[in-house]
């Protein structure tokens, strides 16, 4: 099989991942789980490069080469875009391929909760999407700026490492800048974001000191600003952010957060009973009880006011949870492998 057949299997078989490593058939994750590609036989050295030779550009075959690892976006077709990772191990290259699909899918059509459209009409702001990789943090936040760009009047800014998700200009117009092919440093183009006009900025991943300071001046001086963090509950979330920073800084951060903070959602993907998957989410949206716990340095009170302010879209990821086991769309089991509060989970569900 070449690389176009691995491809396209996947896309019939509706996955999200490849693996290739040496030793090993090409690996796909479909539903979560990990399958090898019947019938191809391990990968050796040259069967790696006539795999690679065919996503990569000159420039990001040297790229690799220099950096032990790389990242890049590869366009199949019209079947689908290609997140991939290129990395050494155990002396021998590999990677991992993301599917992102072409069609950007609606709110609706991920179900997602009405929170995500509240957040579509905020003016300015910081709304935080966390969990791990492969939750689909990238496709809800698709789902969520294109909102914007069909009903809005804006300029959305994106700052992505690399591009996944290609928005078409529908009401607004979308300038999506990728990191080493248009800037060639996060936080030179988290700084030169202010001169470029943004109603709306989409900041891939908040991933250091830097980009998180200049994600919350941004959306301190009037923007709308998205970004993904790796963290599970709000008030991790919250906590995560300040303790990046000096112990001198923190004081100030904790205002800037309380003041700027709008949203914290956090989602884990789910086998659903009879195949695919689907979202559970933690939702956190900022009232005036929050902003208080995070400038007074009590986010450990943060999951009862969640907990008590369901009639304004809050919600714990166990309460999402015990709604899907009500309506046979997961199994016990599957819920308490995920929640974030297991015991809470076991007596919600009677156990």
């Amino acid at each position: 099989m070449n690389i176009h057949d691995i491809l396209d299997l996947l896309v019939e078989k509706n996955g999200s991942d490849v693996h290739l490593l040496a030793g090993l058939p090409p690996i796909l994750r479909v539903d979560g789980d990990l399958i090898p590609v019947p019938g191809v036989d391990a990968i050796g050295p040259e069967e790696m490069e006539m795999l690679l030779d065919p996503l990569m550009t000159e420039e990001e075959k040297q790229l690799f080469a220099s950096n032990k690892e790389w990242d890049f976006a590869y366009q199949h077709g019209d079947k689908g875009r290609f997140r991939i990772n290129v990395y050494h191990q155990r002396g021998k290259k590999a990677a991992a391929l993301r599917l992102i699909p072409n069609r950007i899918k609606t709110i609706e059509e991920l179900n997602l909760p009405r929170a995500f459209e509240q957040l579509a009409t905020k003016k300015q702001g910081l709304v935080l999407v966390t969990g791990p990789t492969g939750e689909g943090k990238s496709t809800s936040l698709a789902a969520l700026i294109d909102r914007i760009n069909t009903i809005r009047n804006e300029h959305i800014l994106t700052i992505e490492d690399p591009v996944e998700f290609i928005y078409e200009p529908k009401k607004s117009i979308v300038s999506q800048r990728e990191l080493n092919k248009d800037t060639k440093d996060w936080s030179v183009a988290l700084r030169s974001a202010l001169r470029e006009d943004p109603d709306v900025v989409l900041i891939g991943e908040m991933r250091d000191y830097e980009t998180i300071a200049a994600a919350l001046t941004i959306a301190e001086t009037g923007h709308l600003v998205f970004a993904t963090l790796h963290t599970s509950t709000a008030a991790q979330t919250i906590d995560r952010i300040i303790d990046v920073f000096p112990a001198h800084q923190q004081g100030q951060i904790r205002q800037q957060l309380a003041s700027t903070l709008e949203a914290v959602i956090s989602q884990r993907l789910l086998k659903k009973n009879g195949g695919g998957r689907l979202a559970a989410f933690e939702i956190m949206l900022v009232n005036p009880a929050i902003r208080n716990l995070i400038r007074e340095q009590k986010t450990y009170q943060i999951d009862n006011i969640i907990q008590t302010t369901a009639a304004e879209g809050n919600m714990l990821i166990e309460n999402s949870l015990l709604e899907l086991v009500q309506k046979n769309a997961i199994t016990k089991e599957e819920a308490l492998k995920v929640a974030f509060r297991p015991e809470q989970m076991q007596r919600l569900l009677g156990g």
